[in-house]
């Protein structure tokens, strides 16, 4: 996957469409990330021994990948990611636009 946790990233589709926000997590055997403050969902809990409060709680729900795009630090915009082999054999992140390399964090 060429997004990875801590990474920027704008919502291109769905409901939450022109958000930004940071990736908490990443699930690569299903494509999906969670993203900061996108895609939230209504949970109803139960009180239990650890949260005794029950009632109804907000939180992100996975998005599929295809559905955001990495935001190049030099363009400030969602952008198309490509990959760049070094000299060393190390590959790294491209800006499709700008040509930038896009570190990873």
């Amino acid at each position: 996957m060429r997004i990875a946790k801590n990474d920027i990233v704008l919502v291109v589709a769905g409901d939450d469409k022109g958000k930004m926000g940071k990736v908490l997590k990443v699930f690569p055997k299903k494509s999906r990330i969670i993203v900061e403050k996108v895609n939230f969902v209504k949970r109803h809990t139960r009180p239990t021994r650890t949260r005794i409060q029950g009632g109804v709680l907000e939180k992100e729900a996975p998005l599929h990948v295809s559905n955001v795009m990495l935001v190049c630090p030099k363009c400030d915009t969602g952008v198309r990611v490509g990959e760049k082999t070094l000299t060393d054999g190390s590959k790294v992140r491209v800006c499709r636009r700008c040509g930038e390399m896009i570190p990873r964090p």
